[in-house]
């Protein structure tokens, strides 16, 4: 079960009874404790075996898919928290200090809880759970490589069949469809952002002609709850001489950041090594170095000027230095990594070479 004693041996340390995830809405750290995405509530003692309380509709699927074996299923006669805190009383643990993931759990969740434990001390374990999936095990990392096996795919037919579309819009829903038919979602809504609109990091494709010039493909699919990130250039019409030196230099920056990876290396230096390469660029360098890839398309480890984190064994994260010149056009080069100990093992297999379409 993923990493459940190093967190309870968290809970043991902070003085936490049991933490209590809420599956009303999509929740990363529910989904990687238990590997089932539907409706419920995880809860996580400090000494003893997690359980999982879901609606008597979900606890056939819970008990198939669910990681955590021991699944109660409640009725709505019955109200929740209430219920769950019988069941923790019943199995002879203390709720008087409960974990809640703060940054998933709404206003709501947080007034029933409190209604139904009553009295109760509740303490955030959001930042213990995303350090934890910070560095993945091997059953992860197997996923992690499925998913960017299929992505790299429809990207490289996506690239191949480029000239056949006529707007953003038609590109994007390519990628959607053919994604679809892999079984799989979005890590996140693919940007295809062409001519002076790449000049905006997080655009959104429009039912407009492909304009000339550079054009940012940004695309990720989800496979089996796990994300993928790779983001290629292409040029539409003829690149002058400084355009592909332009890009050239660009490129050079990006696989100088993977060079400069290694065991123990703190993020904000990676980050500043990249400002150092971009040189008087880095000016058009509007956002961090990349990030954490797993369950959520941002996670840890941070790459940004101000981020704590260093480079471990097992990480997953993005290396993605762009330029954007407003108003004007944008490029960015991404791939993702996964740093096996010794060096950055590249996952994005997608050619970097740019891709030329008159």
């Amino acid at each position: 079960m993923m990493k459940i004693k190093g967190f309870q041996d968290h809970l043991k340390e902070k003085g936490i009874d049991a933490a209590v995830f809420m599956n009303m809405r999509p929740n990363a750290n529910f989904f990687y404790f238990t590997g089932y995405d539907g409706a419920g509530v995880l809860v996580v003692p400090k000494s003893s075996r997690p359980f999982l309380v879901v609606p008597e509709m979900e606890s056939e699927r819970a008990g198939k898919t669910s990681r955590v074996k021991n699944v109660v299923s409640w009725s709505k006669k019955e109200k929740l928290f209430p219920q769950v805190k019988t069941l923790l009383k019943r199995k002879g643990v203390n709720s008087r200090v409960v974990g809640v993931d703060f940054a998933s759990t709404t206003l709501d969740l947080l007034k029933g809880l409190k209604k139904g434990f009553r009295g109760v001390k509740i303490k955030d374990v959001g930042a213990a759970c995303r350090q934890l999936r910070m560095i993945k095990t091997a059953d992860e990392i197997k996923l992690i490589k499925e998913s960017f096996r299929i992505a790299n795919r429809i990207t490289k037919n996506m690239l191949g069949k480029f000239r056949t579309f006529r707007t953003e819009t038609d590109a994007a829903n390519y990628l959607r469809m053919e994604a679809i038919k892999q079984n799989c979602g979005m890590s996140f809504p693919p940007i295809v952002a062409s001519g002076s609109n790449a000049s905006m990091p997080h655009y959104a494709p429009q039912k407009v002609p492909i304009k000339k010039g550079f054009c940012v493909v940004d695309f990720g699919v989800t496979y089996r709850g796990y994300c993928t990130d790779i983001t290629r250039m292409v040029y539409v019409g003829k690149p002058n001489e400084k355009e592909i030196g332009l890009y050239n230099f660009l490129l050079r920056a990006q696989e100088n950041g993977i060079k400069n990876i290694g065991k123990g290396v703190k993020c904000a230096k990676l980050y500043k090594n990249a400002v150092r390469d971009l040189r008087h660029y880095a000016k058009f360098f509007t956002h961090g170095l990349g990030h954490g890839v797993g369950i959520e398309i941002h996670e840890l480890p941070n790459l940004s000027p101000k981020s704590k984190d260093k480079i471990e064994k097992n990480m997953v994260f993005t290396i993605e230095p762009g330029l954007y010149l407003e108003g004007k056009f944008g490029m960015r080069i991404e791939d993702t990594v996964m740093f096996n100990g010794k060096k950055a093992e590249i996952l994005t297999k997608v050619t970097k070479r740019l891709a030329v379409v008159k």
